[in-house]
């Protein structure tokens, strides 16, 4: 799985390193109003990120999961996906709610669509 980068962010894989940015979005109601999941527990934020972790290890990879990093100060304020399934795939992403509003939901979205059909070749890319 290989990094991407927008105009202001690096999309990475996780590490367990960012426990506490992960948790700070998904262990709040308020962040996760329109998700299908959470707030997450402390358990379900570290079983995410074992799963984000062993997914991007995969070979092929088939369910993307990065980190968005701000690049002007490498911070963590979110995250994004994209589950494959033959040519087709299923995106989603999540920001912290502090950086709502400011075109970094756009900027993922807009990554992950690219990487799907100009990268991997897919025919249709779903939102739920």
């Amino acid at each position: 799985m290989n990094q991407l980068e927008t105009e202001r962010l690096i999309l990475r894989k996780f590490t367990m390193d960012d426990f506490s940015a992960v948790h700070s979005y998904a262990g709040f109601a308020e962040n996760v109003i329109y998700m299908v999941w959470g707030p997450n527990t402390e358990e379900h934020t570290r079983n995410f990120i074992n799963m984000a972790i062993a997914k991007a290890n995969e070979s092929p990879c088939s369910n993307y999961q990065y980190a968005a990093m701000i690049k002007a100060d490498d911070k963590l304020i979110g995250a994004c996906n994209l589950a494959v399934s033959g040519d087709e795939a299923e995106i989603g992403w999540i920001l912290h709610r502090d950086y709502w509003r400011q075109g970094y939901g756009a900027e993922m979205g807009n990554a992950m669509l690219k990487f799907g059909f100009q990268d991997l070749g897919l025919h249709r890319i779903l939102a739920h």
